[in-house]
């Protein structure tokens, strides 16, 4: 019995996961709407399982801040307003432009060039128009090079920033065809540092983070298309 009951623990967290994931998904193609309150049994019923999971998964999303519960009706969709990207942008700034200049001077170029191919398939994904991909990558490189200084709260201070502002603007980037050039920033980072060329390295990544706000703040200033909504399916 205790193996059972390990197993059906193991395969509710796999669920509650993919739960999370699809969630996340929806969130940045724009068809869970900011400030709009979803309840957790009308989501479960577009994904076709009971409300637990779902429960369960809105929660870990209320801890990354992109959700807040709402007492007996569900989870409302966290609103974010300029001045909060602003802020998040600057303590980013703060943190890493100086971290990846002491990384290109400490770090070997080998451990640099390990993360070439997480960088190019950052490109990838942002021209194949996979969002989800393309933050998944995104995170990879930007925390595993952050992750060189040594530092593991830094890490974890810059990735919780991350989850607070990564969904915004993303689809409009994407469909204004501003993704890819932003998401080739990331190669030539890499570059300078391979080169060892501190000075420009912290350039080019105080750039590439002004670069990224200025494109949220053009993407939400303009109106998006809606794309056709789709079924929010997860495998029971």
């Amino acid at each position: 019995m205790g193996e059972l009951k390990r197993n059906l623990i193991t395969a509710q967290e796999r669920l509650r996961d993919q739960v999370a994931h699809a969630l996340r998904a929806a969130l940045i193609a724009g068809e869970l709407r900011s400030g709009q309150v979803y309840s957790a049994p009308g989501l479960a019923a577009d994904f076709g399982i009971s409300a637990t999971p779902v429960r369960e998964a809105m929660l870990d999303l209320a801890r990354e801040g992109l959700v807040e519960p709402v007492r007996n009706k569900g989870f409302r969709i966290t609103e974010v307003s300029e001045r909060d990207l602003d802020q998040y942008t600057e303590l980013r700034a703060l943190i890493e432009v100086p971290t990846v200049g002491r990384v290109t001077r400490t770090a070997p170029s080998e451990a640099l060039e390990r993360l070439r191919p997480v960088a190019e398939e950052i490109v990838t994904r942002a021209r194949e128009h996979d969002l989800i991909g393309y933050l998944e990558a995104d995170r990879r490189f930007h925390l595993s090079l952050l992750g060189l200084a040594g530092n593991d709260r830094l890490v974890e201070t810059v990735g919780d920033l991350r989850k607070r502002s990564r969904l915004y603007g993303l689809t409009g980037l994407d469909e204004r065809g501003m993704l890819v050039a932003s998401a080739e920033e990331h190669l030539e980072l890499l570059d300078l540092m391979v080169a060892g060329d501190a000075a420009s390295a912290e350039a080019c990544m105080s750039r590439h983070l002004g670069h990224v706000r200025s494109l949220w703040a053009q993407a939400r200033d303009e109106p998006v298309e809606p794309r056709p909504k789709r079924t929010l399916g997860v495998r029971r």
